[in-house]
């Protein structure tokens, strides 16, 4: 009895086989998440998200499988299994004829999968499921981008703005990847404490590098997908701004070349819209140490009205950074670039909008120096847009404030274009501004005048006693040379 009690206990304590020891245990009880399935009133299946989906064997091939529908749900978990392994499978789309069959299979399936997601499946479905479908879109979009034309050929790069744009051979497949990304990021029944498992830092990493597809279409997807993570995983949201940040600063100070500036600068203008105040001072030097010095490099134009719309939503956040931001603009103002120096002045007016009077006293000079510069530019569009700040009311009651101050600056600036500006325009523009100043100070006006004839008349004395001294040094050397030459001809005969 003794033996036979022992062989029994031995046989309760028995160690368990592989294949029951890698099977994950299945948990029910108050704490499991049971899920009752409406799908079809005839059978409800309770459907415990914690549990695994057990995996079907490996697929050598693409498949046609039957629709969800047409399953009962109990079977539904392992049939998306199957369908998420029909579509790791990737195909050359540079050869339309190669594979069309499977490749069409990989289509019909990845549209029934966004379907499935984007019903309200998603929380019926395993983890198990949820982290192989991700694992199959890291499988589709996660790539080396194809380099540059100007990496290919070797030539200087040319300007973005004219560059054809490349496009993905294998968008047909890889939309439908996004769309069933952003669905399963945007539903409502995603779990985040579950998803954030799988849409981990590295999976965030991973997709920011995609941002340089030159496919306009690829970055419209990651830049909403990418917002949508931000929005739902706030453990993400520091990193992803540190991260977007990196980009910027490679882009900067190394490469000046990146597709996705545009896009990256469309996420941040919506986050910073949602800045609580007082602002962090995280946020602050975001501004100072990355969007001002974005202004640097060449190809702005790409970028420029998703980086002024973020600019401007600094200042109106916080007024007190509008001095900061105007002193940025001057110092990255163009030299030599008519059409980057249009787009600053464009968003000058902009920054100028949001501007508080106490914030405009501290930079007006220096603003108003550079203002008159553009104003005597010999590219018409420069001096005619410097020319339309007076256009802007708010502006035009700043100046109007501090007119003793302003006006002494770029009054000579006025005075050269109407006596020798080239464009009409332009002069009739200048001519309109400086009636509004005298309607606004007369006698500031006058004083201003009479000031710059004083120093345009000692200007002149000073250039004709330069011609004089110029001309006696001249007479002086000629008398000279004739001196020297005779006492050479002297000597030589």
């Amino acid at each position: 009895c003794l033996a036979m009690f022992k062989k029994i206990m031995k046989g309760g304590h028995r160690k368990p086989s592989k294949s029951e020891a890698n099977e994950p245990p299945t948990t029910y009880g108050p704490g499991s998440n049971v899920v009752v399935s409406h799908a079809s009133r005839g059978a409800l299946v309770q459907s415990p998200v914690t549990t695994a989906t057990p995996q079907p064997p490996p697929m050598t091939s693409v498949e046609p499988l039957p629709l969800f529908r047409d399953v009962p749900v109990s079977e539904r978990q392992s049939l998306f299994l199957r369908k998420v392994q029909n579509c790791c499978f990737l195909f050359d789309f540079t050869d339309t004829v190669k594979n069309a069959r499977e490749k069409e299979i990989k289509r019909q399936t990845l549209l029934e999968l966004v379907d499935f997601i984007q019903s309200g499946a998603s929380k019926i479905i395993s983890e198990s499921c949820q982290e192989e479908m991700v694992k199959m879109v890291s499988l589709n979009i996660f790539r080396c981008l194809p380099p540059g034309s100007h990496e290919n050929t070797g030539q200087e790069p040319a300007d973005p703005e004219e560059e054809e744009p490349y496009l993905e051979p294998s968008w047909p497949h890889l939309q439908l990847v996004y769309e069933l990304l952003l669905r399963y990021v945007v539903s409502t029944d995603t779990d985040t404490k579950v998803a954030k498992r799988y849409i981990h830092h590295s999976f965030v990493l991973k997709l920011l590098d995609l941002f340089d597809s030159e496919d306009p279409r690829e970055r419209e997807y990651l830049k909403t997908i990418l917002h949508r993570i931000y929005g739902k995983f706030m453990v993400h949201r520091p990193f992803i701004r540190k991260a977007i940040n990196n980009i910027f600063y490679r882009f900067i100070y190394e490469t000046e070349r990146h597709s996705g500036i545009g896009e990256l600068l469309e996420i941040l203008g919506s986050i910073i819209n949602g800045f609580a105040l007082p602002m962090k001072e995280e946020h602050k030097l975001f501004l100072i140490r990355v969007l001002i010095p974005l202004h640097k490099p060449k190809p702005i134009a790409i970028y420029h009205q998703q980086l002024s719309y973020c600019i401007v939503q600094f200042v109106e956040k916080d007024y007190k950074l509008a001095d900061t931001v105007i002193r940025g603009l001057l110092k990255y103002w163009p030299v030599t670039n008519c059409t980057k120096e249009n787009l600053f002045l464009t968003e000058l007016e902009e920054v100028l909008e949001a501007t508080q009077p106490v914030e405009f006293q501290r930079c007006m000079v220096p603003l108003f120096q550079q203002i008159g510069r553009s104003l005597n530019s010999s590219h018409f569009q420069v001096a005619e847009r410097a020319l339309f700040l007076w256009n802007n009311e708010h502006i035009v009651g700043l100046i109007a404030q501090n007119r003793t101050v302003i006006l002494p600056i770029i009054y000579p600036a006025l005075e050269k274009n109407i006596q020798s500006h080239w464009n009409q325009a332009v002069h009739g523009l200048t001519t309109n501004i400086k009636k509004m100043f005298m309607e606004m100070d007369l006698e500031l006006f006058e004083e201003c005048q009479r000031q710059y004839e004083e120093k345009q008349a000692k200007s002149k004395e000073v250039e004709e006693q330069r011609l004089l001294s110029w001309k006696r040094l001249a007479e002086a050397a000629a008398k000279r040379d004739g001196v020297v030459g005779g006492e050479d001809h002297m000597i030589t005969s």
